[in-house]
Formats: C-alpha cells, sequence, structure tokens
C-alpha cells in the first residue's frame, strides 16, 4: 500500500513540476543505467543577491538531478544545505529514503536572503553534513561522497583552505556558478580535474540545462550502445564496461575503430562549408578559443582540397566581419592556423544580420562558392539575437542551404530550431557549458559529411547498362517487325 501512495504521490508531484514552478520535466535516463550509491548534498546559495524566482530556478536542478538517482537506504541519500550569512540544514542524508519524499522536501525550502558565507557552509558539510550522525555512511570504494555547491557572488569568508580539507576528507566537490560569480572562487572549491568539476552559467534561467551533466556524473552504465554513449556511426556491439564498433554489410570499418565507409571505396564528396560564428561580447575571450577549438575539431573530419571540401568562416557581433571566404586554403592546416589567428570582435549579437550575409556574400560564386556543390552552414551562437532572424533563416533554407545551428548557454532554443533545416532535432544542438561544445563537434562530424556510395553508384551504371541493352535489343526487334510487314505488304500488293 505504501508503494501505492508513494507512487501516487510521486506523479502529482512531477505533474505539478510539469505546469508550476519547476518549469521543464527531467530528462529522461538510459532504462539501462543505475546511479551508483552516493551520499550526496547540495550546499545552495540563497543569499540576497538570490532572487526569490532564481531560488526555484534552483529548486528545479535539484529536483531534476535527484529525480535521476537511485535514492534509498542502500542505494543514493541526499542532503541540503541552505546557506547566507548563516548555515541551514534543511534535511540530512538520513531523513528521507524515497525520491517523493525527498522532491517534496526540496519544494517547501525557501531563501534566507542575507550575506554569502560559502567556507561556513562547507565546514558545516565536513562537520555535521557528512558526519556518521546525520547519516553519511563509513567512507569506502563502493560509497561515494559528493557535494554540489552553487553560488552566484564572492563569499564574504575565505573557502581555499576548508575546501581542501574537503577533499582531503574524501569528499568530491562540483561548483556551479551563476552570472556574476568569481571564477578563481570557483576552482578553490571544486575538486580536479577542474574541467569536469567547474560550471558556469550566464544565469538561472539556464541552470537546469546542466542537470544532463549530473545524471551521466551519477550514472554506472551497464550498456554503453543502449544508452547511445558511444561514438560508432553505424552498429555498436556491447562488451563488458566497453563496446566496440561495427559496420552493415556492404561496409567496411575504417582506421579509426568507428566511422564506415561504403563498400571497398569511399571517398569524400565536394562540400562548401562555411561557418558563422557569434563573437558577441557575452561570450568571453576564454571561451572564444573554445570555440576555435570546436571549428578546428571540425575541419579536422573533412577531406579538405581543391575538388573536395573548402570552408569559409565568418564572424559576427554588431556588424558582420568575413575572416576568410570559400576556397582561399586549399589544406587542413592554413585553415586551421588561420582560425587560431581570429581576433574576438566583442559587442552586440546581430544574428539575422549575420544570416543575411551568409546568403548573399558566403554562398556567392563570387566569393568562391561553386555552382552545384552542396552548401552547408554552421551557425554558432551563445544568446538572443538583437534583430529578426526569420527571413534570412528561411531564404538560407529555401536556397537549399542546408543550416546547423549550435547554441550554448543564453541562446535561445527557438531561435535556433528557426535556424536549423529539416529533421529540426537533427540539425540543432544545445549545450548550458561552453566545455561541453567538443561533444557537440563530435556529432556534428558525422552529420554534415557527405559521401559519395560507391556501391549505389556501381548499382547505378548496372542498372542503365541493362536498361540500355534492353532498349537496344528492342530496337532490333522493331527492326525485324517492321522489314516483315514491309515484305508482307510487298506480297499483297
Amino acid at each position: 500500500m505504501d508503494r501505492i501512495f508513494s507512487g501516487f504521490l510521486l506523479s502529482v508531484l512531477l505533474l505539478f513540476q510539469n505546469h508550476g514552478v519547476y518549469g521543464a520535466p527531467p530528462q529522461p535516463r538510459g532504462t539501462l543505467c543505475r546511479t551508483r550509491p552516493t551520499d550526496l548534498v547540495f550546499i545552495i546559495d540563497s543569499s540576497r543577491s538570490v532572487r526569490p524566482n532564481e531560488f526555484e530556478k534552483v529548486k528545479v536542478f535539484m529536483s531534476q538531478v535527484i529525480e535521476a538517482l537511485d535514492v534509498g537506504l542502500n542505494a543514493t541519500r541526499v542532503g541540503v544545505i541552505n546557506y547566507a550569512s548563516a548555515v541551514k540544514s534543511e534535511f540530512s542524508l538520513k531523513t528521507y529514503q524515497t525520491k517523493a519524499s525527498l522532491l517534496q522536501a526540496v519544494r517547501k525550502i525557501e531563501p534566507l536572503s542575507t550575506g554569502t558565507m560559502t567556507g561556513l557552509a562547507i565546514q558545516y558539510a565536513i562537520n555535521r553534513a557528512f558526519s556518521d550522525s546525520e547519516g553519511a555512511r563509513v567512507r569506502s570504494p563502493g560509497i561515494n561522497k559528493v557535494a554540489i555547491v552553487v553560488t552566484d557572488g564572492r563569499p564574504q569568508d575565505g573557502v581555499k583552505d576548508v575546501s581542501t580539507r574537503a577533499k582531503a576528507a574524501g569528499i568530491e566537490i562540483f561548483a556551479i556558478g551563476v552570472g556574476r560569480v568569481d571564477k578563481n572562487i570557483l576552482r578553490q572549491i571544486a575538486s580536479e580535474p577542474l574541467d569536469d568539476h567547474v560550471d558556469y552559467v550566464e544565469s538561472y534561467s539556464v541552470i537546469e540545462k546542466l542537470t544532463q551533466k549530473f545524471q551521466e556524473a551519477f550514472c554506472v552504465v551497464s550498456d554503453l550502445c543502449a544508452t547511445g554513449d558511444h561514438d560508432c556511426e553505424q552498429i555498436c556491439v556491447s562488451t563488458p564496461g566497453s563496446y566496440k564498433c561495427a559496420c552493415k554489410e556492404g561496409f567496411t570499418l575504417n582506421s579509426d575503430g568507428k566511422t564506415c565507409s561504403a563498400c571497398s571505396g569511399g571517398g569524400g564528396a565536394a562540400l562548401d562549408l562555411v561557418f558563422l560564428i557569434d563573437g558577441s561580447k557575452s561570450v568571453r575571450p576564454e571561451n572564444f578559443e573554445l570555440v576555435k577549438k570546436f571549428i578546428n575539431q571540425i575541419v579536422d573530419s573533412l577531406e579538405v582540397s581543391d575538388t573536395l571540401a573548402h570552408v569559409g568562416l565568418v564572424q559576427y557581433s554588431s556588424s558582420v566581419r568575413q575572416e576568410f571566404p570559400l576556397g582561399r586554403y586549399n589544406n587542413k592546416k592554413d585553415i586551421k592556423t588561420a582560425v587560431k589567428r581570429m581576433a574576438y570582435m566583442e559587442k552586440g549579437t546581430m544574428t539575422g544580420q549575420a544570416l543575411k550575409y551568409l546568403v548573399d556574400n558566403s554562398f556567392a560564386v563570387s566569393n568562391g562558392a561553386r555552382p552545384g556543390v552542396p552548401k552547408v552552414g554552421i551557425v554558432f551562437t551563445d544568446g538572443r539575437s538583437q534583430d529578426y532572424i526569420t527571413d534570412a533563416s528561411k531564404k538560407a533554407k529555401e536556397l537549399g542551404f542546408r543550416m546547423f545551428a549550435v547554441g550554448v548557454g543564453n541562446a535561445v532554443e527557438d531561435e535556433l530550431r528557426e535556424i536549423a533545416s529539416e529533421p529540426v532535432a537533427e540539425h540543432y544542438f544545445y549545450t548550458a557549458d561552453f566545455k561541453a561544445i567538443n561533444k557537440i563537434g563530435k556529432k556534428l562530424q558525422k552529420k554534415i559529411c557527405v559521401e559519395e556510395d560507391p556501391c549505389e553508384c556501381k548499382a547505378i551504371v548496372k542498372f542503365q547498362t541493362k536498361v540500355e541493352d534492353l532498349i537496344k535489343s528492342l530496337q532490333r526487334k522493331l527492326e525485324a517487325v517492321t522489314k516483315r510487314i514491309a515484305a508482307l505488304e510487298n506480297k499483297i500488293v
């Protein structure tokens, strides 16, 4: 009976979550993914700089992470520390043992709205939250101890020493910063490697986009192929704790062990590819360097030459600047060098103007484009456009350009979908974190590749030859029939 009631309560909570303050529903977790036993403590900043509606977004994030966990006495236990000038334990690791009761408790948390004593909150986690008396389990290889710190400001106390003590005590710390947070403080708080443990979002409105990262962080995957966590182009074959790639009949596995070539031939086809890159001030210099690595990651997957792939690059902010046109460089090395030299523009976000430039100039024959060659545009942006994008987006697709849209941080997903070609789900990508764009790059490498299938070509040639032979045979028979008719007519006369 208790199970039925708990299931009903959870359904009601999730329904409320979909339509009330909790916003979008949680991301589904792979059915073959289970979470490892973990003592998890959220350390949540609710200082006066965090507005009530923003604090609700933090609660959405916590709820969605919890929703992906296997909660229970012998599975994952969850506690929440709420802090401002003082520290408040909302509930400990031993308080709730069901997902439904945790979600209900998170919903009731209220902001404290005073100062920002982050160091004090971490010290409380060491002394109390992760203690045996509060439900923490004995440290062992089978039990993870994890703290997720969410903050939006500069702490009024020190965090470096106390964070070092926490990590020495075996607590793995993730640091999430929002808005004007001091990123050096995040690095002092977080565990190594910092790339995996430090996250930054521009505003609380996009913090829930980090949910998937933490779902994956707590996940023990029993079948990498079934959950899609692999790089195989065609067929994934599961092995214990790993996988290997294979190809469909008529294809062979390439030397990279992941991609496939049609039959024994294959080879690239001609392609005109233009990158349209947002260089607005919200991107920030350190992230702009990651964008340049993203571009070169795509370039690495292309067969660049005079006759195959050509690449162009356009940067935009309040204005549009062509970095280099299609066809200027005919090898990967020169393209990647030019990308690395690209200077950051800063200023505004005129995506509509940039799209119009792409349509009117980038794919023009006068600017290096080749007639009859497939045209691909990759638009990268991190924010809402300050002008209209509808007309230019529509025209690009009407002209037959294949458009991919990649958004990061505060990018508006409705705008990304408007830019993207059909089917939209295969042509637009979003991530909250610039450090995750390399994953999008891997997906794009597969999607933009234009391959000629030699098997298909041979089949077409074979079919054409057969048809031609049949036509010739019919012509011969028709000529014979015509001669016979003419002979009969002569006899009659």
